[in-house]
């Protein structure tokens, strides 16, 4: 999610600032805060007054974000901005109306008792918001009607599903998250669900969709991860046609893989359907922010028409998951840069049981740092050289400093993102029982993370 602030004109006694606040958890607000807001009897959604030296400011009383200073009231003006005040010493509140108290009821399924069924596992993240009409503001959703009531056509195509995992940003994602949706996945696609949605925030998407795609094997259906790069509370939202668009899929495609969806271009035209092991967020805000990288996407969702196939998919099965959630936490990725530090690179192999290098060009580092690499391999530390231009393949054997590495045992990534070959890496150290194996399992295409052949560019 993405949190702007435009500063205005400040007045003396009066800290202000303008804000486009997009979701998040609460957080507490100072004790002084919190004690005249009592006194006030002031609530969210109630129209409040704010007085202090410096002038007054009135609106409605917005939630508090965890982003928020715990001194700061959020107002909604008239205008439809968001105005954070600061409630200084001195400065008082008074409620001028109270806010219209408005129930919430869930939205009833209107499709048929024999539909097939779609399960939706929410995370968190800008597509896992609503708009409070009674406030305006975007909540996270945290129940499953929440989640589905900003898409209500869906339920004409299937049953849903739907449940609210946790709700959380993306950049807080761990590894026992990851173990999470993959467990509540299986569990659901075993049960019989004709796919899964995964609503996730987009900054570590793909991260989640490479290690669900190694811990889901034998997957008999589609597992869809779908983001949205604007919040529902404004007019280029594109969450609610992605989420629309991975329903179809997941229904309408003969798929069982994971994949990213995601839009394919900057106007509501066509979603892309990205490989879970392929893809990264490629720019900070753009919708069609994400790519396949050294490879196409899978297939084109025209959000009007039909689903073109565009590469060979794993067709749906009856298999049952294969559910392997173990993962080595001991794994770390770094950048190669001129002048890295060899103790840095030290420091890190003894802690770790592998190490993920995005090197220059076709995978290289400094010649003083091979010793440093030599040492951690000799040590029991698995290391894997990618390369930090993303596009193309690692190759070892064009140059010294390359063969060198080879020689000190580094294993090629490949054409492999630095991202897939750490989740990989991860997965594989807890996956395998010896240094053969493991070392195999590394060079081997799985989910489609490694090519055998270089694809040419127009």
């Amino acid at each position: 999610m993405s949190d702007s602030f435009l500063p205005v004109k400040r007045k003396k006694g009066l800290s202000v600032r303008m804000a486009s606040l997009a979701g998040g958890g609460r957080m507490n607000y100072s004790t002084r805060v919190a004690e005249e807001l009592s006194r006030a009897r002031a609530k969210e959604g109630d129209m409040v007054q704010v007085r202090s030296k410096g002038g007054e400011r009135t609106g409605v009383l917005m939630p508090h974000h965890e982003f928020s200073d715990p001194d700061v009231l959020v107002l909604k003006l008239k205008s439809g901005y968001n105005l954070g005040v600061r409630l200084e010493e001195g400065a008082s509140v008074k409620v001028v109306s109270k806010g219209e108290k408005k129930e919430r009821h869930p939205r009833h399924q209107r499709s048929s008792e024999g539909a097939r069924k779609i399960a939706v596992i929410g995370t968190g993240g800008t597509i896992a918001s609503y708009v409070d009409y009674r406030t305006g503001a975007v909540h996270p959703a945290l129940s499953a009607e929440d989640l589905m009531a900003t898409v209500p056509e869906i339920s004409d195509l299937c049953q849903i599903d739907a449940k609210v995992l946790f709700s959380i940003f993306s950049e807080n994602m761990r590894v026992e998250h990851w173990q999470r949706i993959a467990e509540a996945t299986a569990d659901r696609l075993s049960s019989g669900d004709e796919g899964c949605i995964v609503p996730h925030g987009t900054d570590t998407m793909g991260y989640t969709s490479a290690a669900l795609s190694f811990m889901l094997d034998e997957l008999p259906r589609s597992v869809v991860l779908v983001g949205a790069q604007r919040s529902s509370d404004r007019p280029s939202s594109d969450a609610y046609g992605n989420l629309l668009a991975a329903t179809r899929f997941c229904l309408e495609a003969d798929a069982a893989e994971v994949f990213v969806l995601m839009h394919a271009g900057i106007s509501d035209t066509s979603a892309s359907v990205h490989r879970g092991t392929r893809v990264r967020k490629m720019h900070t805000s753009r919708r069609d922010a994400f790519q396949s990288i050294n490879s196409s996407p899978v297939a084109k969702v025209d959000f009007e028409k039909g689903i073109e196939i565009l590469s060979s998919i794993k067709p749906k099965s009856s298999s049952k998951v294969n559910l392997r959630t173990a993962m080595e936490v001991k794994v770390s990725l770094i950048q190669f840069y001129p002048g890295m530090s060899t103790r840095s690179f030290g420091s890190l192999a003894k802690d770790d049981r592998g190490i993920v290098i995005a090197g220059t060009g076709l995978g290289h580092v400094s010649a003083d740092l091979i010793k440093e690499i030599r040492k951690a391999i000799a040590g029991g530390t698995t290391v894997v050289m990618c390369s930090q231009c993303l596009h193309g393949r690692v190759n070892l054997n064009v140059y010294d400093t390359g063969r060198d590495l080879l020689a000190a045992g580094v294993i090629p990534g490949e054409d492999m993102l630095p991202e897939t070959a750490y989740i990989k890496l991860m997965w594989a150290l807890a996956n395998t029982s010896s240094e053969k194996e493991l070392r195999s399992t590394m060079i081997t295409d799985l989910r489609g993370e490694l090519s055998q052949r270089r694809e040419i560019d127009d």
